[in-house]
């Protein structure tokens, strides 16, 4: 029998993560294949242990285990030590999954040999409040989030990042374990680690994640400035081969609207490229809105999307520049732990010692 591990990191997930459990109870599985569901919590303080520990009495196939540190990629090694399966599933807790999910996985890596294959988000709104409205119409539009194929619908072939990945036990032996030192963006290092090792990624769309966006702008704003974008900085420092452009354009976009503001008043030969530049990111903005408020089916789109891109834009740029400044001074977080995994007897996760 061939065992997939199916590890779900969790913390304070007491609306979603029985959903998540029964959508992955329900997978089809193929013949001579079986699961284990490993649920990782970070010592939740709302009903979620509660939960998962009913449906471990209920499902012989769920298993609960710790993580005191509540950090994800402490969840995953935590889930890799105890799993069993030749492959793994990493999944997340506010999501859900069709039937056909691991079925696909598995087809797909058998068909293209990959060391790690996925699908696509099929971004859901998390309430039914026009905030959370906007929160996916921004993270589904290309002039929102960039070439991020898996989050606008890019077609099969290779890629660079795979939502929830499905992966070959045996890359562990090859590239190592996740590092622990990144709050987020671990699976971003993780794979780009394993295309720099040779590795090959494969993305393809029948395969597909619904999954629940920020329910408020406020939420989804303040999830960028403190978290997603520093450690786009914090990974480039630590893995430089896990770099791309679409992490770091809003970098550049913050310190031009900052550079532009303060010295065009001190120079035409400024002031007008600064204000063309700002003629046609607002063309683009209202065109893209336009696009976002026939597909949803939102008219109000047309007028609340392009200050809203602007922010987003604005404050990922602005926490990306945050995060190289606490880089540049020493301060960052990844800069004092000296192991990405308890035992790696080395600072960065690639390359080994030995190469």
């Amino acid at each position: 029998m061939e065992i997939v591990s199916i590890i779900v990191p969790c913390y304070n997930e007491s609306r979603f993560i029985e959903g998540c459990i029964k959508s992955v109870l329900k997978f089809e599985l193929p013949p001579g294949v079986t699961i284990e569901i490993l649920v990782i919590d970070g010592m939740s303080t709302d009903d979620t242990r509660q939960i998962v520990s009913r449906l471990t009495e209920q499902e012989s196939h769920v298993h609960l285990l710790d993580n005191p540190k509540r950090i994800q990629a402490c969840a995953l090694n935590i889930g890799l030590r105890e799993a069993r399966g030749k492959w793994f599933l990493r999944l997340d807790a506010h999501s859900t999954y069709p039937p056909d999910y691991l079925r696909l996985c598995l087809d797909t890596a058998r068909r293209t040999n990959a060391d790690n294959v996925g699908g696509v988000f099929n971004t859901l709104q998390r309430g039914s409040g026009y905030q959370a409205a906007l929160v996916q119409a921004l993270t589904t539009h290309p002039f929102g989030v960039g070439d991020s194929g898996f989050r606008t619908g890019a077609s099969e072939g290779p890629a660079d990042t795979v939502p929830y990945g499905f992966y070959r036990r045996d890359i562990l032996e090859r590239i190592g374990w996740f590092d622990e030192r990144l709050v987020r963006a671990q699976d971003y290092e993780f794979n780009r680690r394993l295309i720099h090792a040779g590795g090959k990624i494969w993305r393809n769309p029948a395969i597909q994640v619904h999954y629940y966006n920020q329910s408020t702008l406020r939420a989804f704003y303040k999830k960028q400035v403190v978290l997603e974008a520093p450690y786009n900085a914090y990974m480039w420092y630590l893995a430089p081969y896990a770099f791309a452009l679409r992490h770091a354009i809003t970098g550049v976009f913050a310190l031009g609207i900052l550079g532009g503001l303060l010295l065009s008043p001190f120079s035409l030969s400024i002031a007008w490229p600064f204000a063309a530049v700002m003629v046609l990111y607002a063309i683009l903005a209202v065109a893209s809105a336009v696009q976002q408020a026939i597909r949803y089916k939102h008219p109000l789109h047309v007028l609340a999307l392009p200050p809203c891109f602007f922010l987003y834009h604005f404050l990922h740029g602005i926490g990306v520049l945050w995060g190289i400044l606490r880089i540049v001074t020493g301060t960052a977080p990844v800069q004092k732990v000296k192991e990405p995994w308890p035992g790696a007897g080395r600072y960065r996760a690639w390359p080994p010692p030995d190469r």
